[in-house]
């Protein structure tokens, strides 16, 4: 049996492990969290390497890439430095295959549903893909890298601000520690409604399920949600919030979405190549295993 180890920095309430079947190939997929504490992740690392098929690394990136350009996030590769035979992926290449098509998908589904094509992205540096989606499907956006990220007002619209703002602030954020920009641990729990009026203007709020879950109002009603790595308890705050529609970019198993780390890991784990797989093999092998976005009723 294969085996692909998510080892997050995120709660540990969140842990779970199932068994999928894949071209063929019998995977186990396990999600490890730390609550916050990043070297016991490495150590985790460290004691599982060479012994595993493949690791994700969760609750953190490995670096932001945006429009192809690497942003090293420091802090969280001390996370991988004892890493020496395992592959190691952070659900970068993923997030930048899957979700590129995930406002086509929503279209799809939800004909008519949204009269206003309007989404609230939590951050579009970070999910990339998904940025260039609901851009090229003419949705309005804002992106709310500086507000989710830094706590400051400053709304953006445009591909090309998000890549003027990169440029200029992540050659410095990804030298402070992860926690001051992301919330980790049992952080990950804390709900503080902020941003009411931008949550109440977009049709669709897409992003980071922490970022949502930290600053959205109590309710939501007809909202459609995008998002990733949701357990049975988000999907239950949800629904009272009045969600009408919930889109994963990775399959429900189980009662909940791994993150894209993990259902990256099990594809590198499956190909057997014994590193991480390129943008085109991975775009091949999510269309040979059929994995594509998901779409649950809520409301």
């Amino acid at each position: 049996m294969k085996r692909a180890i998510s080892i997050s920095i995120g709660s540990s309430k969140r842990d779970k492990s199932v068994e999928i079947d894949l071209l063929g190939q019998r995977v186990r997929l396990e999600r490890i969290g730390t609550d916050g504490d990043m070297e016991k992740a490495a150590r985790l690392f460290q004691e599982l390497d060479g012994k595993v098929d493949a690791f994700g690394v969760g609750g953190a990136d490995l670096s932001v890439v945006v429009d192809g350009k690497d942003y090293p996030l420091y802090s969280v590769r001390s996370m991988v430095r004892f890493i020496r035979h395992t592959p190691v992926v952070d659900g970068a290449g993923l997030k930048n295959t899957i979700e590129s098509q995930l406002a086509q998908f929503i279209d799809e589904q939800l004909p008519g549903r949204l009269p206003l094509k309007r989404a609230l992205i939590t951050t579009g540096a970070d999910r990339w893909g998904m940025t260039t989606s609901f851009l090229s499907a003419g949705y309005e956006c804002t992106f709310g890298d500086l507000m989710f990220g830094l706590g400051l007002p400053i709304r953006l619209h445009s591909a090309g601000a998000i890549k003027r703002l990169a440029s200029l602030v992540m050659p410095i954020a990804g030298r402070l520690p992860f926690a001051w920009i992301y919330p980790i641990g049992e952080k990950q729990e804390e709900r503080k409604p902020k941003w009411e009026s931008d949550y109440a203007w977009a049709s669709v709020i897409a992003g980071d399920v922490h970022y949502i879950k930290r600053h959205m109002p109590p309710l939501l009603a007809g909202k459609v949600l995008a998002t990733n790595t949701t357990t049975d308890e988000d999907v239950e705050l949800f629904r009272r919030a009045g969600v009408a529609s919930l889109v994963t970019s990775t399959p429900r198993l189980e009662g909940r979405t791994f993150g894209t780390n993990v259902m990256e890991a099990a594809l590198v784990a499956v190909a057997g190549e014994g590193r991480a797989l390129t943008h085109d093999e991975l775009a091949e092998l999510i269309v040979r295993v059929g994995m594509e976005p998901q779409l649950q009723q809520l409301n």
